[in-house]
This record gives C-alpha cells, sequence and structure tokens, in this order.
C-alpha cells in the first residue's frame, strides 16, 4: 500500500475513534446514588424518630427537638435550589450526614455508601455545613465574656461547685490528630509521636467554652501556644474586663481574678499552676489537690467532646484548615448541648456522677493560621507577687474561712 494511502487509512481511523467517543454518553450519577430517597439512611433516621428515640440519639448524639431546633437555623445558610437535572440534596440531609460525621468519625467513603451521596459531594457538604454552625451558633453558644459581671458568674460558679475563689475558667490543651499536608515534614510532629494540631481551650465550671484557639501545629508546647496567644494579649493588656480585686470571703486578703491551669502554664499574678512536686509541705499538697479538683473540668470538657464527637477519636484525614472548621462547629455545638441540658448529648451522671467522690482525676473566638510557627518557649520565672499570691490561697485553703472537710482525706 502506498505511504500516502497509508496515512489516509490512518487518518480516517483517528476521525473515526473521535466521532465514537463523541457518541458514548458519560454517566450523569451511579444508579444506587438517585436512589437514595428510597433506601438512603435518611429513611431510617425517619423511623428512628417514630420508633425508637434512644436510637436518634445515639445516631446524632442528639434529641429530635435539639436536632429540629437546629436544622431551623441552620436552614438559611445550607439550602439548594432544584435543577432541571437533579434535585438538590436537602437541608435535613446534610446537616444529618454532617453530624454523623462527626459523631461516628466515619470516612468520606464510609459515609457514602449510608447515604447514597457520592464521597466528593459529601466532604463537601459537611466542610459547607460545619461553616454554617459556627456562623448561626457561635455569637449565642461561644462567646467570649466581655463584662465583669459575666466574669463574675463563672467565678461564683467555681467557687460553688468546687470550691476555688476568684476562678474565671480552666486552661489547658488538647492534640487533634491529623494527616500531615504534603511537604510539611516534622512541623506537625508532637511528643506522642504522632501528627497534631493543637486546641487551646479555657472552660467555665459548667464544662462549657468560653474560649478556643485552634489551627498550631502540634510540635509547640502548650506554654508556647499560650505565649502567642491572643488571650494572653488580652490579659496582659488589661483587655478583658476582669473584675479588680476582691477580698476572700471571710478574710482580709485581697486577691485578683484569676485562670487555673496544669504544669505547662506560666505562673502569674492572674494564672494560678500547683507547686512543683518535690517536697511539698502539708498547706502546698492541700493547694495543689484544690486547683487540681476545679481545673479537671477543662480535661472533663475535652473528654465529653471527644467522646460524644467521636470524629476526634480518630486521624483526621483533612487539611488543617479544615481540621480547624471542624473543631469550631463542634465546640459550638457542645456549648448548645450543654446549655440545652441535653440528656442524649451528657445523660444524667455522665460527669457529675464524679462530684460526689472528691476525685482528682466568643464575642473572642480564635482560628490560628494551620501553618503558624510557634516556637516551643519555656515560661520565665515567676513574679513575686505570684508566688506571694499562690502562698496566700494556699494558706487560705487550710484556714477555717477556706478550708473544706474532705481535703486531708485526699492528700
Amino acid at each position: 500500500m502506498p505511504v500516502k494511502t497509508r496515512r489516509l487509512s490512518l487518518a480516517l481511523l483517528a476521525i473515526m475513534c473521535v466521532d465514537e467517543k463523541k457518541k458514548r454518553r458519560r454517566m450523569w450519577t451511579k444508579k444506587w446514588l438517585g436512589r437514595r430517597c428510597q433506601y438512603g439512611l435518611s429513611n431510617l433516621q425517619r423511623e428512628l424518630e417514630i420508633d425508637d428515640m434512644k436510637g436518634f440519639r445515639d445516631l446524632l448524639r442528639m434529641s429530635v427537638e435539639e436536632f429540629n431546633d437546629l436544622l431551623e437555623r441552620v436552614t438559611p445558610q445550607i439550602i439548594k435550589r432544584d435543577t432541571h437535572l437533579r434535585k438538590a440534596i436537602s437541608p435535613r440531609e446534610r446537616l444529618s450526614v454532617t453530624l454523623r460525621f462527626l459523631a461516628a468519625g466515619e470516612t468520606f467513603n464510609s459515609l457514602s455508601f449510608q447515604f447514597r451521596i457520592g464521597s466528593t459531594t459529601l466532604s463537601r457538604i459537611v466542610m459547607e455545613t460545619c461553616a454554617a454552625i459556627t456562623l448561626v451558633l457561635r455569637e449565642d453558644y461561644l462567646k467570649t465574656p466581655s463584662t465583669e459581671t459575666e466574669w463574675k458568674v463563672i467565678a461564683k460558679d467555681f467557687e460553688d461547685k468546687w470550691h476555688f475563689p476568684h476562678c474565671i475558667g480552666a486552661i489547658d490543651g488538647k492534640h487533634i490528630f491529623i494527616q500531615p499536608p504534603a511537604n510539611s515534614g516534622s512541623t506537625f510532629y508532637n511528643y506522642k509521636s504522632r501528627f497534631s494540631i493543637i486546641l487551646m481551650a479555657v472552660v467555665d465550671a459548667n464544662y462549657r467554652f468560653v474560649y478556643a484557639s485552634a489551627g498550631t501545629q502540634g510540635r509547640a508546647s502548650d506554654a508556647g501556644v499560650f505565649a502567642h496567644s491572643d488571650l494572653r494579649e488580652a490579659m496582659d493588656t488589661g483587655t478583658l474586663n476582669v473584675p479588680p480585686d476582691a477580698t476572700l470571703l471571710g478574710t482580709d486578703s485581697a486577691m485578683p481574678y484569676v485562670l487555673i491551669g496544669d504544669e505547662a502554664y506560666p505562673l502569674r499574678p492572674d494564672l494560678m499552676k500547683p507547686y512543683p512536686s518535690r517536697n511539698l509541705n502539708h498547706d502546698q499538697r492541700i493547694f495543689n489537690y484544690r486547683l487540681s479538683r476545679a481545673r479537671r473540668v477543662v480535661e472533663n470538657a475535652f473528654g465529653i467532646l471527644a467522646n460524644r464527637f467521636r470524629v476526634f477519636r480518630t486521624t483526621i484525614c483533612l487539611h488543617p484548615d479544615k481540621v480547624v472548621a471542624i473543631v469550631f462547629a463542634t465546640l459550638c455545638l457542645h456549648n448548645f448541648l450543654r446549655q440545652q441540658r441535653s440528656d442524649a448529648y451528657t445523660p444524667p451522671g455522665y460527669v457529675d456522677s464524679e462530684d460526689a467522690n472528691h476525685q482528682l482525676v466568643s464575642g473572642t473566638w480564635r482560628s490560628e493560621g494551620a501553618l503558624q510557627s510557634v516556637s516551643a518557649s519555656r515560661a520565665r520565672n515567676p513574679s513575686v507577687d505570684a508566688k506571694k499570691q499562690r502562698d496566700v490561697l494556699a494558706q487560705y485553703f487550710v484556714s477555717p474561712a477556706g478550708r473544706i472537710s474532705w481535703q486531708e482525706n485526699m492528700v
């Protein structure tokens, strides 16, 4: 066959192949995804609403009434329009799949089969709904106190429930395990030999978060995160509007209002920490017990959060910025359900049963840049005033005005 004829034949064959490809119709969606309305998990959810309230609570970590209340709040932010090609996924399904992701910590692929929604679409729905939850709840349920009266309410709760006077919150950090971003090296590698970002939070006496900062790389220490936080800056500049010093009940000793933290935090006049654990005398051991007993509320709050939203008990395989969005959505939900006194979220006795045993165990809300660099700083020597203040509290806790009946049995 001549060369020109062979080239012409090949060209015609190529054109025929292109035409054949054009004729092939691309599938708009998989057939089993199109039967979502008949067989999706949303149908089971409707059955549980009618027949099994406990099952509904286990599914979404809230009661039907609380779910409907939340749905009414977020619907304007997540509703989509139908098109001539397909019906939009309803706000109810969008909220349900997001809550199930947070409650179970399952992968998007796993949830895709349960809800009959494509995994890519599902991942986008979860992030959009988390942003909507934060938007509609943060002003009412994740707001840092801004007046002296609000701080005094927290302090009174700490004194009444945990017998620690002038305390305006317990502070601590929690590691949120993540899959590190590409080319990030050891930036997110922490002392637990895992990759993480850090959530630093302040909690009131009722296990509610009143301040949160998330996104710092896991390699940073708690003291380093605090040193670079806007909370420390506000404490230094006096913009938190904390009440002025007041006398301790039954004494003439003036004492400022303080946060309480563990050994990782610096000792300051506005932040109390335990005495070092070596060579403690009796009064210092009592002080450490009383502080630890009050400080455990932040540990309990983190425990409730991770146990009810089990996404935090897994490695979250998303970009750190998306993990931060998930963190703030769950903090808003936590406070929302705690304020609703939700039996589905924290059943009676879930946390408060420990109290009888006396055991040890945001107008301003902040999202740190996920790639922010924080050095592992060391706390400087505490001021003389802070040490004297801690000694005054230690003496108060063993005085008739400040002691509690069971404390001697705990040390």
